[in-house]
């Protein structure tokens, strides 16, 4: 199972927002800088975030990004299923597949999906953050 680069740079900016000062703002230029992407990329990860109400942006020159709600109140497997356009390990129905009738790997991929989907339900953006101190060394914050 692979999660879209954007889903793990979403989860990143997240990481990165608890990592930070409550409340403070954070340029998303020190988060490009930071984890090396795409400033345009980034762009489209944040206003994702904004929409699915997990951050705010403010715009202008002392703007930036800030956690709207509490770590613990952003649970992992919502986060994902947001972010992440489709979690289908294979589309059958796109194939042309001889098997399809009698195959039963559509079931079985169901089957561990919903697995990994219960798994990251019992998880929060707030477990990623074990030691906020030395995750602030990692990221490079003073």
């Amino acid at each position: 199972m692979r999660l879209t680069r954007f889903t793990d740079y979403g989860l990143r900016t997240l990481i990165f927002l608890v990592a930070e000062d409550k409340g403070k703002r954070v340029r998303v230029q020190d988060i490009v800088e930071c984890f090396d992407l795409s400033k345009d990329h980034l762009i489209k990860i944040v206003q994702r975030l904004a929409a699915l109400g997990y951050v705010e942006t403010i715009r202008g020159k002392n703007g930036g990004i800030r956690l709207l709600c509490e770590p613990a109140e952003i649970n992992l497997a919502q986060a994902i299923l947001e972010l992440e356009p489709t979690l289908e390990l294979i589309d059958c129905e796109a194939l042309s597949c001889r098997l399809s009738s009698d195959c039963r790997l559509r079931h079985i991929l169901g089957e561990a999906k919903r697995a990994f989907v219960e798994v990251l339900r019992q998880y929060t953006v707030a477990d990623l953050v074990v030691d906020r101190g030395a995750l602030r060394g990692q990221l490079g914050l003073p």
